[in-house]
């Protein structure tokens, strides 16, 4: 919803005074991290972290021909099968710079990505005097759904199996590497053209990563019928939500057509 309307969600929430709480686990991090941090003013960048997914290392070449087993085994989190495909991708974290930059009101430039193999750092918030603040926790969604849930709050004793610093051997953080992962940069071109580009790119793939786990396309050509869609579609500035509805359907129907050509062709 955040990455398709975010725009007319947001200014619904201004308009009533609503509180919108993340309940995904980085979105949870950056609001926690933000209790109490001041004016917006005082906020160098959101540093969202990204686990790399089962593909971390993986050549150009070794992608062509991964599979939907290998793609389903994440290193890390228990999640259902789109968006662990997604995770795959990386264009789940390309999704969480949109659905973070209109969370928190702050321009593309101010949201980046840090590839984070533990899953252990959930994100951090860089200021602007140069501290930088974070949230640690095991990989387990029942602690920022939980601290939803209880807005904002900590009623509950041991949600989920306590981090043990000692027990970790180590806590990396490298820049992700979007030539070979390509659908993380589709977040800064929806971002940057703005209108109905991300719902464009939301629909496309969810076609998409639906068609490659059903064996009917591989899976580089996730990224290749998101973008094909996307350069098919008519751009709107400034979209209603009725836009955004027949945009959502007109880039389902594309990128169906899209997956059927290439299953033609090959």
């Amino acid at each position: 919803t955040l990455v398709c309307a975010g725009e007319l969600v947001m200014a619904e929430a201004k308009k009533y005074g609503a509180e919108i709480v993340p309940v995904d686990s980085e979105h949870s991090a950056i609001f926690q991290c933000l209790m109490g941090a001041g004016e917006k003013r005082e906020i160098r960048r959101l540093i969202l972290t990204c686990s790399g997914g089962p593909f971390f290392g993986k050549s150009a070449e070794e992608l062509k021909s991964v599979t939907k087993a290998d793609a389903l085994r994440h290193p890390n989190w228990k999640m259902g099968p789109k968006i662990t495909i997604d995770c795959a991708t990386l264009m789940n974290k390309g999704l969480e710079v949109i659905e973070a930059m209109r969370l928190y009101g702050l321009p593309v430039e101010q949201v980046d990505v840090l590839i984070h193999r533990q899953s252990i750092v959930h994100s951090m918030v860089e200021f602007v005097d140069g501290a930088v603040m974070a949230q640690l926790g095991t990989p387990d969604m029942r602690l920022p759904i939980a601290y939803a849930l209880a807005c904002s709050t900590r009623p509950w004793d041991r949600v989920a199996p306590r981090l043990s610093l000692a027990d970790m051997a180590a806590l990396t953080f490298e820049e992700p590497d979007t030539e070979r992962f390509p659908c993380l940069t589709l977040a800064r071109l929806a971002l940057d053209s703005g209108g109905n580009t991300a719902c464009v790119i939301n629909a496309a793939n969810e076609v998409a990563v639906d068609a490659f786990l059903h064996d009917a396309i591989p899976f580089t050509a996730i990224y290749s019928t998101v973008i094909d869609t996307l350069g098919r579609i008519a751009h709107i500035d400034s979209p209603t939500l009725d836009d955004l509805r027949a945009t959502n359907a007109e880039a389902r129907a594309i990128a169906t057509q899209n997956i059927k050509r290439y299953n033609t062709l090959h």
